[in-house]
């Protein structure tokens, strides 16, 4: 053993003797896409209430569920018109509230998805704005344009979704749109902005929600002068500093929003930050701010060891620094999939999402390995301490779509780069259940609309019914691993380095240890260790085969699973 680092469950533990949230595992439901109760080929909170039951049968402590709210879907939910109902398509509030008692009654909490940034072009306080209602353009963010005619926009950012970040309206003024049109930014230096968000969380923790996913959490505030950002260079957008993100006045807000939480018990929030760096991600961990954080330097880092391991080091040691469990994300509905990510050569880089897509017209996939090295870096992701999160599909294996025909996708990156980035689409195709044809169980058997994506035609052996029996499926691998990392992992016990090969990266928490081999050669474990759980079958001879994870209990302290 060459190297400890710090174990942040402890400090954590101390804070909060009984926080749930600091080492839960939580199931990630874009609900478009989990499960179509209706037939209309969307799904609903009927078809999620359906599959409360295998949840509960995956083994995990809670879910988040994106944007639920109305929303005329410019952005598939993140443009909200109504913060305190549900989408007509998706079901009623009543429907809501029996889904949030139901999960809780099988011992699973319920995160939201809050979308502060901005509102849907539909919102109420929009449309006062556009009618130049008094006050109502003070809510957003409205500027005159710049030159003589003021024809050109206020600065020079640009959407996240490609192009300009400012529309001009037909009197001339331009509002600010970070996203889509259909999404423009509050302004949250108004006193209303920040009341009434205080006001929408009571509302929901009222009705029993257990915590909320803060979208765009480095946003809301912005550099009160506008500057201009300059000339930014691909894949910038996470190292560079940036005036339309993580300011400093940010931090107000969401110690407001703590206040307001710990109003209530067990609640939590975990924020979506895109920062230059983990010392600016622990910022918003203070012990009055944020309980949580995705660290996505982990799904950015490649499948190589030392990538990997300084990935992790670095978060582990950020998080310790305010007392917070670091938050483990391997994909979400935003990043290709992990199994095509890995799929294909891995760079020496932690890699951005637009040059992962870059990519796909020039090296072809292998699946097969790609879904073998996600098999080994899902054991990886729970032996960490901390929190886990895992989005819908991971646990069947399922892979990006990246052949979607261009008249369905609709994701607005598609359409604002002028169709030269296909965009977020194909981790968002309705995932499979059950059958041997499309749509594999996702809507009812009678149903007359097709899926809002469509489905590839070859995904019958990556259902869940047909991996539900197979011993060596993924989706049994993550039941066995979740049902295991309990009694093996759930220990104040940090990480502690073990010596190894190039291309390996092991750990020691207590008398557990965890092997990941991105290498190419096999490579030698322990004597006399004993085999609790292996990504692949066969890990036998003291051998640990390349692409491949296994955790081990140390001599006497376990059996082989």
């Amino acid at each position: 053993m060459t190297q400890s680092v710090e174990s942040t469950a402890t400090t954590v533990a101390s804070r909060h003797p009984e926080a749930w949230w600091k080492t839960a595992v939580v199931y990630q439901v874009y609900i478009r896409s989990f499960a179509d109760g209706n037939g209309d080929g969307i799904g609903d909170l009927t078809g999620l209430r359906s599959k409360l039951p295998y949840l509960a049968d995956l083994g995990i402590d809670a879910v988040w569920i994106n944007p639920w709210y109305p929303s005329p879907m410019a952005d598939a939910g993140y443009d909200v018109a109504d913060f305190r109902d549900i989408e007509p398509s998706y079901g009623t509030l009543a429907e809501g509230e029996a889904f949030i008692a139901e999960a809780h009654e099988l011992g699973i909490r319920v995160i939201l998805d809050i979308v502060p940034n901005h509102t849907s072009s539909e919102h109420r306080w929009f449309e006062a704005a556009l009618r130049d209602e008094p006050g109502a353009r003070e809510r957003y963010i409205f500027r005159p344009g710049r030159g003589p005619a003021g024809d050109e926009p206020p600065n020079d950012w640009q959407s996240a979704f490609g192009g300009p970040a400012w529309s001009r309206l037909d009197t001339g003024e331009w509002y600010l749109h970070l996203f889509a049109p259909a999404q423009p930014d509050l302004n949250w230096e108004h006193p209303e902005v920040r009341a009434e968000f205080e006001n929408i969380l009571r509302f929901w923790f009222d009705k029993g929600v257990d915590g909320f996913r803060i979208d765009v959490a480095h946003g809301l505030a912005k550099d009160p002068a506008l500057p201009d950002a300059g000339e930014r260079l691909p894949g910038s957008q996470h190292t560079d500093p940036h005036p339309a993100w993580d300011q400093d006045a940010v931090h107000e807000v969401y110690r407001g929003w703590r206040a307001v939480a710990d109003a209530y018990d067990d609640r939590v929030f975990v924020a979506e930050a895109w920062v230059p760096g983990n010392d600016r991600l622990a910022r918003y961990l203070r012990p009055d701010e944020l309980h949580t954080a995705f660290q996505f330097d982990f799904l950015r880092a490649p499948w190589r060891s030392d990538s990997i391991r300084a990935v992790i080091d670095d978060a582990l040691e950020q998080a310790a620094t305010v007392g917070a469990p670091a938050t483990w994300v391997l994909s979400n509905h935003d990043v290709p999939r992990t199994v095509t990510r890995y799929s294909r050569s891995q760079p020496d880089h932690l890699v951005e999402t637009d040059w992962e897509r870059a990519r796909w017209a020039l090296e072809e996939p292998n699946h097969d390995l790609g879904r073998r090295r996600a098999r080994a870096a899902a054991l990886l992701q729970l032996a960490l301490p901390g929190t886990a999160y895992i989005y819908q599909g991971e646990e069947l294996g399922l892979e990006e779509v990246e052949d979607l025909p261009d008249d369905v996708r609709q994701d607005p990156t598609w359409f604002q780069t002028g169709f030269t980035d296909c965009g977020r689409d194909g981790c968002r195709v309705p995932i499979p259940w059950s059958n041997d044809a499309v749509p594999y169980g996702f809507s009812p058997f009678d149903a007359e609309e097709d899926t809002w994506l469509p489905q590839p035609g070859h995904w019958a052996p990556h259902t869940a019914e047909a991996q539900a029996g197979h011993p060596e499926s993924v989706l049994t691998l993550y039941r066995r691993a979740l049902e295991l990392r309990p009694d093996y992992f759930d220990t104040p016990h940090g990480v502690e380095w073990l010596d190894t090969p190039p291309g390996v990266l092991a750990f020691a928490r207590g008398a557990v240890q965890c092997w990941v081999n991105t290498g190419t050669e096999p490579a030698a474990l322990p004597e006399g260790s004993t085999v609790v759980l292996g990504s692949i079958a066969g890990i036998t001879g003291g051998l640990l085969p390349s692409d491949a994870a296994v955790w081990l209990s140390e001599p006497g302290s376990g059996e082989s699973r």
